[in-house]
């Protein structure tokens, strides 16, 4: 599902918000939003994990395309052989699909910022 900002959305679960609280030694309680309270999404946010072996493979492959023909044969087919060794975390890497976040304003006056777009169905 791919929410997007102005949608109205409602949580599919009870969502608890804070671990319990204590004062003095005596614990307060937490704060959970019941399934099915309403909001509207403010922003949705897409995040790709990369690894080290991803921006490793993105930059050796932007410095081969661009500078590989000016280089020395040996050093080029090296820059070849590094790029190739990490093309795998590269396909994994775009086989992959992006964690989706979102920011939902409830009608209560709560917003919950950076949740994985799962928890919320459309209303």
């Amino acid at each position: 599902m791919t929410l997007k900002a102005g949608q109205r959305v409602v949580l599919a679960a009870d969502t608890r918000l804070t671990d319990s609280a204590e004062v003095s030694g005596v614990v307060v309680g937490f704060l959970s939003l019941a399934a099915g309270t309403g909001g509207t999404v403010e922003q949705v946010v897409g995040h790709l994990d990369a690894s080290d072996d991803v921006r490793e493979y993105e930059r050796l492959k932007s410095l081969l395309d661009t500078f590989g023909y000016e280089m020395p044969k040996e050093s080029r087919r090296q820059l070849k052989e590094k790029v190739d060794s990490l093309q795998p975390a590269w396909t994994a890497f775009q086989e992959r699909a992006p964690r989706v976040s979102v920011r939902v304003r409830f009608d209560n006056g709560f917003i919950l910022d950076g949740a994985n777009e799962d928890v919320f169905v459309p209303a």
